[in-house]
């Protein structure tokens, strides 16, 4: 799935800005599909080529126009066709698990340091979770609460894996350490 049917899919909820479609891939997404303004709103302004969306520009004063968009009929109808796939790939992309994977070539002391940071992320994510948990869960679909329980499994158990194993990284000689 691409940014652009995810972006149709947030728009059922209701009109949005790329800034609002930004915020929810930052929160209720962010453990499963990242985007960037770079990606949203050009997906945003070739789904309103397209008639996927309109776009209605709203006036601020002292900013540039807020544009608001919402799903038409036809971006709709697109939507449901994408969703009709039954064979979504399943993708992760970890920069923390490229970089242990070079963990061999690098002092214990930035592997500590890294695998630390990778606990505070986690720590922040399980406390989105709770949050959502407490203020949101209750107005959410169905699949909103499967996806954010997956994620709350998945990042709990790779915190515990962590936390169990990360002194395997440094039990190597240092020897191949890189310099500099």
């Amino acid at each position: 799935m691409d940014v652009k049917t995810v972006c149709l899919g947030m728009l059922t909820d209701g009109p949005a800005s790329g800034y609002d479609l930004k915020k929810q891939f930052e929160s209720t997404f962010s453990h499963f599909f990242s985007a960037g303004y770079g990606s949203i709103y050009p997906a945003l302004s070739s789904l309103a080529e397209s008639g996927l969306v309109s776009c209605e520009e709203i006036p601020q004063e002292g900013k540039p126009d807020r544009k608001v968009y919402a799903i038409t009929d036809e971006g709709r109808a697109r939507l449901l066709e994408a969703l009709r796939d039954t064979r979504p790939c399943h993708k992760i992309r970890s920069e923390f698990l490229a970089t242990i994977c070079f963990a061999h070539l690098m002092p214990p002391e930035d592997i500590e340091a890294v695998v630390d940071h990778r606990l505070d992320e986690i720590a922040e994510f399980q406390e989105m979770v709770r949050h959502f948990e407490r203020e949101c869960l209750s107005e959410w679909h169905e699949g909103l609460r499967f996806v954010l329980g997956v994620g709350k499994t998945v990042t709990g158990a790779m915190e515990t894996y962590i936390k169990e194993n990360r002194h395997k990284l440094t039990q190597r000689p240092a020897a191949k350490a890189l310099s500099g």
